[in-house]
C-alpha cells in the first residue's frame, strides 16, 4: 500500500522559532461538500452510501437516493430564511436521516450545528445548551427523538422556531417528511449550491469547553474540502478503492465529521454507523459488527483498540476477517500504549503475512482536524507525524518542547461571534496558536516526525516555582499505568511536589490480582495485591524522574468515575481535570494529606 512519506523543509529562524512544511504541494480541491455527493450519486448511484443498525433491522441508503432525499430537504429548508445568522442545529446521534438533514443544508449554503447529546440528556441545568442556543440563534432545531429532547429543548429554546423530531415527534413538533419539498422548486436549489463557495460556512462546531464554555469555530467549506485532499494525499488508498469505514465517532466532534465522515463522501466509500463506543459496557455492540463487516480503514480511540485486542488473540476466524483487507489502523485523542501498538502489528504479521501501519496524528476543531499526520516512517507510538501536504507549521521553543501554530487553507477564520478569541487565536503572521507542544522524535532528522508532549495550559508550577508540564506527565503515567488505569490526573499546582489521582480499570485490576471482577471498586483499592501493583509502577514512574518537575512521588486511586454530567468529562471522553479538581477538592486533600493511609507512595528502588 502506497503512504505519503514525504521529505520535509525546516527552517530555522533568528528568532529561534522553526518553520515547518512537507515538499509536497497540496493538489487541487473541490470547492463546495455538495461537489462530492454529486459526484458518486452520478459515478456510482446504486453503490452503498450508508448502514445502519435499527430496532427494526439494518438500513442502508445509496448514493443516489441519497442524492434524491438530499434535494428535497435542500428544497424545503430554502422556505425557512435560513442562514449564517439562522443556522440548523442539531441534537441527534449518528444515523441516515441525520446525514441527510446535514446534507441537505450544507449543499444550499445553510450552515449546520451539530451540538453535543451530552449538553442536553446529561445536564441539570442545561447551561451549556443554551449557551450554544444564545451563540447560535438557530432559526431550526433537529433532534433525533421528540420524547428525549422534550424537557431540554424546551427549557434551552427561548424563540418560537421549528423543531424537527426525527423518531417521536411531539406536539407542534414535525417530522422528516413535513419538511421535503415536492421536487417543484429544485432550480432554487441548483441556483443557491451554485452560489456556495470555498468562503462559504459549511459548520459551526462547538469546542469541547473543558475550560469554560465552548466555542463556536467556524467550519468553511474549504477548510472541509482542502483537508480531503489533504487525507487523499496521506493515504492514495483512499482515492484508488472506495473506502468502508466502522466507525462510532460522533458528527457533533470534528474526527467524526469533517475527518472520517468527509473521507467516506468525498472518496465514495461506504460508512457502516457503528452503535457501540470504546466502553466496556457499549463495545459488544461494536464487535457485533466488526464480525460482520470488514473495513479497509479502522479509526478508534487507544481505548477501543485495548477492547478490541483479546478477541482478535482468541478467534483466528475473526482476526482473518478484520485484517483481511484493512489497509491501515488509526488512533487518535489519546496515546497508545507501546504493548498495544506492538501487538496490533504482531497480530496482523501472524494473520496477513505483512506490517499494517498504525498511524496517529495531530489537528484541532480549528484545523478540520488534520494538520499533521504519521507516516510510513512511524515506529511506534506516540508519532504525532509531520505536516500534511498544504500546512505550515511554526514551532516556537517551550522548554524542552515547541509550541505548535498553524497555517494553510484548512485553518478556521475564527470563532463566530467571539472577535476577542478571534483575534487572541492568531499571531502577527497569521498562524494558528494551537496551544499543544510538540518534540522531535529524532532534531537530527525531522522528517522521523514529532511527537505530543501535551498543552500549554497543562503546566504548572510547585510552591518552589518550579515549572511542571503536566501533559506530558499524564501521557507518561498512562503508558506506565495501562490496562490498570484509564486515566489520570496530574496534580501540585502550589504544592511541594507532583502526584496523581489515577482511575482504575477496575476489571483489569481485579483479574490481575485474582479477584472477583464483580467486586466493588472499594474492595478492589483496598486489596494488597492491587496496591503493590500500583506502587510498584509508581517507583518506576518515580525512577524515570530527574526532579521535582517530572518526578511523581504518590497516587491515589479514585472509586468515582469522572460524571460527564458535572462537566468532568470532555467531549473526548477525557478527564476535564479543573472541573474535577473544582467539583471534588477532597481527593485533593487526601492525595496530599501526610499519613493517609489511601495514599501509594511510590517505591524507591
Amino acid at each position: 500500500m502506497r503512504f505519503f512519506s514525504p521529505e520535509v523543509e525546516l527552517n530555522r529562524r533568528s528568532d529561534g522559532s522553526l518553520l515547518m512544511r512537507s515538499l509536497e504541494p497540496l493538489g487541487d480541491y473541490d470547492s463546495r461538500v455538495g461537489q462530492w455527493l454529486d459526484r458518486w450519486a452520478r459515478q456510482a448511484p446504486q453503490r452503498c452510501f450508508m448502514v445502519e443498525q435499527t430496532p427494526a433491522g439494518e438500513r442502508s441508503i445509496c448514493y443516489g437516493e441519497a442524492r434524491k432525499s438530499v434535494l428535497r430537504l435542500a428544497e424545503g429548508l430554502l422556505g425557512y430564511e435560513l442562514g449564517p445568522e439562522r443556522p440548523v442545529a442539531i441534537l441527534a446521534e449518528n444515523g441516515i436521516d441525520h446525514a441527510l438533514i446535514m446534507l441537505a443544508a450544507v449543499y444550499v449554503g445553510i450552515p449546520i450545528a451539530p451540538i453535543a447529546p451530552a449538553y442536553a440528556l446529561q445536564s441539570i441545568d442545561y447551561r451549556k445548551l443554551s449557551h450554544a442556543f444564545g451563540l447560535l440563534t438557530p432559526g431550526m432545531v433537529v433532534v433525533d427523538d421528540g420524547v428525549l429532547y422534550r424537557q431540554p429543548i424546551e427549557h434551552a429554546l427561548k424563540t418560537d422556531i421549528p423543531v424537527i423530531a426525527l423518531h417521536n415527534a411531539r406536539p407542534k413538533w414535525r417530522d422528516l417528511g413535513w419538511l421535503e419539498g415536492d421536487g417543484s422548486h429544485l432550480g432554487q436549489v441548483r441556483a443557491a449550491a451554485a452560489r456556495v463557495d470555498r468562503q462559504t460556512i459549511a459548520k459551526f462546531l462547538f469546542t469541547s469547553g473543558s475550560t469554560g464554555m465552548p466555542k463556536v469555530v467556524i467550519n468553511t467549506h474549504g477548510m472541509i474540502c482542502s483537508n480531503s485532499q489533504m487525507k487523499r494525499q496521506v493515504a492514495p488508498c483512499l482515492e484508488e478503492e472506495p473506502p468502508v469505514m466502522v466507525d462510532w465517532a460522533p458528527w457533533n466532534h470534528t474526527a467524526g465529521s469533517n475527518s472520517n465522515f468527509s473521507i467516506i463522501l468525498h472518496n465514495g466509500g461506504t460508512l457502516y454507523v457503528d452503535p457501540g463506543k470504546p466502553t466496556p459496557e457499549k463495545f459488544g455492540a461494536s464487535l457485533e459488527l466488526l464480525r460482520r463487516v470488514a473495513p479497509t480503514i479502522y479509526f478508534n480511540v487507544p481505548r477501543g483498540y485495548e477492547l478490541l485486542l483479546p478477541h482478535l488473540e482468541a478467534d483466528r476466524a475473526f482476526r482473518e476477517h478484520f485484517f483481511g483487507r484493512v489497509k491501515f489502523l488509526w488512533y487518535a485523542a489519546a496515546s497508545m500504549r507501546p504493548t498495544t501498538w506492538f501487538d496490533l502489528e504482531r497480530l496482523a504479521m501472524e494473520t496477513v503475512g505483512h506490517r499494517i501501519l498504525t498511524v496517529s496524528g495531530l489537528g484541532m476543531t480549528e484545523t478540520a482536524p488534520i494538520a499533521l499526520f504519521g507516516n510510513a516512517r512511524a515506529s511506534g507510538p506516540g508519532v504525532v507525524g509531520i505536516p500534511v501536504a498544504g500546512v505550515e507549521l511554526k514551532l516556537i521553543p517551550n522548554d524542552n518542547s515547541f509550541e505548535v501554530r498553524y497555517r494553510g487553507p484548512n485553518v478556521t477564520p475564527g470563532y463566530w461571534r467571539d472577535t476577542a478569541a478571534t483575534e487572541a487565536a492568531f499571531d502577527e503572521e497569521g498562524f494558528l496558536c494551537s496551544g499543544d507542544l510538540l518534540s522531535f522524535i529524532d532534531p537530527e532528522r525531522p522528517q522521523a516526525g514529532l511527537r505530543f508532549d501535551g498543552r500549554m495550559n497543562e503546566v504548572f508550577k510547585l510552591d518552589s516555582g518550579t515549572k511542571v508540564s503536566a501533559g506530558k506527565l499524564r501521557l507518561d503515567a498512562l503508558d506506565m499505568l495501562r490496562p490498570l488505569a484509564h486515566e489520570v490526573v496530574v496534580a501540585g499546582a502550589d504544592r511541594k511536589d507532583v502526584r496523581i489521582l489515577i482511575f482504575p480499570e477496575w476489571e483489569a485490576c481485579a483479574t490481575a490480582a485474582g479477584l472477583d471482577v464483580a467486586a466493588p471498586p472499594a474492595e478492589i483499592a483496598a486489596n494488597p495485591t492491587v496496591r503493590a501493583m500500583f506502587r510498584e509502577r509508581l517507583g518506576k514512574l518515580y525512577a524515570a524522574g530527574t526532579g521535582s518537575s517530572n518526578r511523581i512521588v504518590a497516587g491515589l486511586l479514585v472509586e468515582n468515575p469522572p460524571s460527564g454530567a458535572a462537566g468532568e468529562l470532555t467531549d473526548k471522553g477525557t478527564v476535564n481535570s479543573r472541573a474535577l479538581e473544582r467539583n471534588r477538592p477532597e481527593l485533593l486533600d487526601a492525595l496530599f494529606r501526610d499519613g493517609d493511609e489511601r495514599v501509594l507512595r511510590a517505591q524507591r528502588a
